[in-house]
């Protein structure tokens, strides 16, 4: 006879290898990962409207212009929200994809910086924290899974 915690276990659905389960780090960072993009969504936008709420500075390492920044931003922006509602559906692909993504993001934010310090730097933050909380939050999802 099998006991009660043998047929439990059996009796639980088997992890798909296309979705994860999630954790309250895996949720917070997707919800991060759309703020995130929602701000370098704003961030094109106003790169690309040009208006006077940028400065723009003169002999800095990466000379873009505006535009160009406009729809790196707005581009990466439109991925990370994207890459947010993925991970919050639990697909596994995307947990790979918005470490990718919130890394493009921190790097695109941090190459920001001489345009608008404070906003660059608060998304520099957000997108290295989601780095963080997918990472860890694929450990301790795969610990917790191993062990039960």
């Amino acid at each position: 006879m099998a006991s009660d915690a043998t047929r439990a276990q059996a009796s639980r659905p088997q992890p798909s290898p296309w979705h994860a389960p999630t954790s309250g780090t895996t949720i917070a960072a997707a919800a991060l990962m759309i703020f995130g993009g929602v701000m370098a969504i704003f961030e094109g936008i106003s790169a690309l409207a040009k208006d006077n709420l940028l400065v723009v500075t003169r002999h800095y390492l990466f000379e873009f212009n505006l535009t160009a920044w406009g729809w790196i931003h707005l581009i990466v922006g439109i991925l990370l929200v994207v890459g947010g509602c993925a991970v919050i559906s639990g697909a596994l692909w995307a947990r790979y994809f918005g470490v990718f993504i919130a890394g493009l993001g921190a790097i695109a934010n941090f190459l920001w910086l001489p345009f608008y310090p404070l906003w660059a730097l608060i998304l520099v933050a957000v997108n290295l924290f989601v780095v963080w909380a997918l990472c860890t939050g694929m450990h301790r999802e795969a610990d917790s899974g191993s062990t039960a």
